[in-house]
């Protein structure tokens, strides 16, 4: 069995006691429905019992680790897990620094860099041959022509992470925060008015009280009928800034500041409001009135001036920071042709090291990004994708790649590079276990495992082994049979109502001056490859144009034939572990009351609150109604163990005795939405909600289940019920990002008779998409391209389906005939 991984009897999660053998050295799917129970035997099983094993053999402590349930697993090795989940949300990472192709960057300017005199401006050549004769590096430089000394600049001075680097104003993030100050202002009210509009209640008496104390200090006459635009300049620069602030003692100079607050040592309202945005690190209560632009002086590039004149080959480090890396490899390469032999020597191992990462990175499908982009602006296949191609580089062996999706946000185009990617890993001699639902990644596995039948407590089996044809001949399988019964189904194409949204002269980001137009009433699918603008065109340029804000674009008529406009894009829905299916969708405020109304609850006096997790009441303390405890462990992650007092369940033992139909609120939230149907049937409120959630593939989602767990997808959809929910009116637009993602081909379909169903109503429906059954079920599709980055933002077709697929230019119609 040393060519094969052996799992005996897995029950993690809805895993039904499975059996399975996962061959190594090999590119390996596993596929299945969403819920079915892929990423409990691939993450929560496999890769965990993977790292147990391997830091016990190391002989570290891993009683903190949970043991998966299972009876044993033979043939383990190291593992690397590549998910979708983004957990460097600090906005220094960037592409460049993410993967060390910015520092190869840095050491290629700190050997070759050019700089000019400050003094005379003569240039200044890189000091390679005066180091190599005294053998030793030089501390500073002097100008050949005035002779002054300077500072000799080093792989530091090109970082915008070091005080060497970074620029001064911004402190190298390339933006400031600003306040949006009508927003915190109102110029036509008084003080007694309430002028400034966060002074609420207490607090804001307390500093209005301050204020006044400053003014009487300083002898400035106060009228608080005045409304606050006929305040003199002395008065706004108090109110505005501080006693302490430059703009307020300039009118008094020579008076020195209050020392108390008593005296009238007024801080000022914008200054306040930023000390308290910086001291919590952007999660001041008052966050909501900031807003980030570009830093005035490095424009946006991060490093300070005399870090930006230093150039390579007449150009400077930051013009290639922001531009596609398909350029910066055509840069490199023509730098390491243009070099003599001296200078190619130095930096020899620095330029070939970059261009082998670009090559890598291209080869994922990410060409298109730049060194700068921030990694939190990416997607999650994205991310993963990076992840995939730095992991490449290195000389490992005999390791087990764990991916989630890796062609998530992929183009069908892109995705045969990236295939070629996991097959040399695997050729390395290491072994790709990949949950994925592409049919055209299935079809260059060595082997598949199709999970299944269906999600929740109807899945957690093996329904299928074997290769792509092999699955097709299984009566069992789930993807087989989708595949034998896949057929060209004939779309109605609507017309729509005849009314058009229309952009004109897009040119935001890689958008070439293009007019497009959205028909009203239809399925539009907004297609191209990756970095091609489609995102940018709906979200960054359709999107903001409702409120009448036409950015990047010079306008766009037609938003008075929409009543209203919903956009459900990639983002989390949030970043708390407290907020789950449950409390987003609204539906435990009515599981809550119902429980509150039980005999039992109100026998031993227990409210609604007390039934809530959220608050103190019914729960469980200790764990603070969340079931589990953090773990605090020295040099390692923390790590997340069963709450000892409550075992999981939440609440206290008077709140558990509450039952409805045997159920108590804890088992509840431990139930799939899909089971907790029949329980709720007679609720209107419950059952309409929970009907919504399976018509849209989500039944398989538990009611405890943290939102910071779902996919990009799964929250999409998710978001897209709530707002169901809530409508009221058939004249909505609809922008929806990806939302296959996380989808097996089967349940696309009921996707779509949902989006069908929206635009059968009246709606619109526009789709920034990738899946070729989408497009092929849309009513209208425009094309963007014809590449990503700079050679992207243009439209390459636009029509029906039938019309894309026999368009020459269009990529995407290749992949719908």
């Amino acid at each position: 069995m040393h060519d094969h991984i052996m799992i005996k009897g897995a029950r993690e999660n809805n895993l039904k006691n499975i059996s399975v053998n996962i061959p190594k050295n090999k590119l390996v799917v596993l596929t299945g429905p969403s819920g079915s129970g892929k990423s409990s035997l691939a993450m929560e099983t496999l890769n965990q019992e993977c790292q147990r094993q391997y830091m016990e053999s190391l002989g570290m402590t891993v009683d903190f680790i949970k043991k998966p349930k299972v009876d044993f697993m033979i043939g383990l090795s190291p593992s690397i897990s590549i998910s979708q989940q983004i957990t460097n949300r600090n906005p220094r990472s960037t592409v460049g620094t993410v993967t060390g192709m910015y520092t190869y960057l840095r050491l290629i300017y700190e050997k070759l860099g050019e700089r000019k005199c400050p003094t005379c401006e003569t240039p200044i050549l890189p000091m390679i041959e005066n180091e190599a004769n005294v053998g030793e590096t030089l501390q500073s430089v002097s100008c050949p022509n005035c002779y002054r000394q300077l500072e000799k600049f080093t792989i530091s001075h090109f970082s915008f992470n070091t005080p060497q680097g970074a620029c001064p104003t911004c402190d190298g993030l390339g933006k400031v925060n600003d306040i949006q100050v009508d927003l915190v202002f109102d110029e036509e009210a008084s003080l007694k008015e309430q002028c400034v509009r966060i002074w609420n209640s207490t607090y804001g008496e307390y500093q209005k009280q301050v204020f006044k104390a400053a003014c009487d200090y300083y002898g400035i006459p106060i009228d608080e009928d005045r409304p606050l635009k006929h305040f003199s300049d002395e008065q706004r620069a108090l109110l505005f800034y501080g006693v302490e602030s430059k703009e307020f003692t300039t009118y008094f100079p020579d008076k020195k500041p209050p020392k108390t607050v008593a005296a009238g040592k007024f801080e000022g309202v914008l200054t306040g409001m930023r000390r308290r945005y910086n001291e919590k690190g952007g999660n001041s209560g008052e966050a909501h009135l900031f807003y980030s632009r570009q830093c005035p002086d490095c424009e946006g590039k991060r490093l300070k001036k005399e870090s930006r004149e230093v150039v390579v080959a007449g150009v400077p480090i930051t013009d290639l920071t922001n531009i596609s890396l398909e350029e910066l490899l055509s840069w490199a390469q023509s730098l390491q042709k243009a070099l003599s032999s001296d200078k190619l020597e130095i930096v020899e191992s620095f330029l070939q090291s970059l261009i082998v990462k670009i090559e890598r990175v291209i080869h994922v499908g990410l060409g298109y990004l730049s060194l700068d982009r921030q990694t939190i602006t990416l997607s999650g296949g994205e991310a993963q994708r990076l992840r995939l191609a730095t992991v490449i580089g290195s000389a490992l062996t005999g390791v087990l790649y764990i991916l989630d999706e890796p062609t998530a946000g992929l183009h069908p185009r892109d995705t045969k590079g990236l295939v070629q990617v996991m097959k040399q890993l695997r050729d390395f001699g290491n072994t790709l276990l990949v949950i994925e639902h592409d049919v055209d990644v299935m079809k260059e596995a060595d082997y598949i495992i199709d999970m299944g039948p269906s999600a929740g407590h109807l899945g957690g089996a093996v329904v299928g082994e074997g290769t792509l044809l092999e699955l097709m001949e299984q009566e069992s399988s789930v993807t087989g049979a989708f595949l034998r019964n896949r057929s060209e189904r004939k779309c109605q194409r609507r017309k729509g109502t005849g009314e058009y949204l229309t952009v004109y002269h897009a040119h935001k980001h890689n958008l070439k001056n293009i007019t497009v137009s959205f028909p009203l009433g239809c399925l539009v699918s907004v297609t191209g490859v990756s970095g091609s603008g489609k995102s940018t065109l709906v979200f960054d340029v359709l999107a903001e144009g409702e409120s009448g804000v036409h950015q990047g674009c010079e306008k766009i008529i037609g938003f008075e034939a929409i009543d209203k406009m919903i956009t459900v894009g990639q983002s989390p829905l949030s970043r708390m572990k407290r907020s789950n299916i449950a409390t987003y969708t609204d539906v435990f405020t009515h599981i809550r009351n119902l429980y509150a109304n039980l005999p039992e609850a109100k026998n031993n006096h227990l409210s609604a609150k007390d039934f809530s997790f959220n608050s103190p009441g019914g729960r469980c303390e200790n764990c603070q109604g969340m079931g589990m405890v953090s773990l605090v462990m020295h040099f390692l992650p923390e790590q997340e163990v069963e709450c000892p007092v409550c075992r999981g369940k939440r609440f206290e033992e008077k709140v558990l005795k509450a039952k409805y139909k045997g159920y108590s609120i804890s088992d509840i939230l431990d139930l799939s939405t899909e089971e907790s149907l029949p329980i709720f049937e007679d609720h209107r409120k419950i059952s309409s909600v929970i009907q919504l959630l399976c018509e849209i593939g989500l039944g398989y989602l538990k009611w405890g289940q943290s939102l910071t767990t779902l996919s990009g997808g799964e929250g999409q959809r998710l978001k897209l019920a709530k707002e169901l929910k809530n409508q009221t009116t058939n004249r909505t637009l609809f922008l929806l990002d990806e939302p296959t993602v996380g989808l097996h081909p089967a349940d696309v379909h009921k996707l779509l008779v949902l989006l069908h169903k929206l635009v059968g109503a009246g709606n619109t429906v526009i789709v920034v998409e990738h899946n070729s059954e989408i497009i092929r079920s849309s009513d209208w599709v425009i094309d963007l391209g014809p590449e990503g980055g700079n050679d992207g933002g243009m439209v390459m077709a636009e029509g029906t389906p039938e019309e894309i697929a026999s368009n020459p230019n269009s990529y995407t119609g290749r992949f719908l005939i």
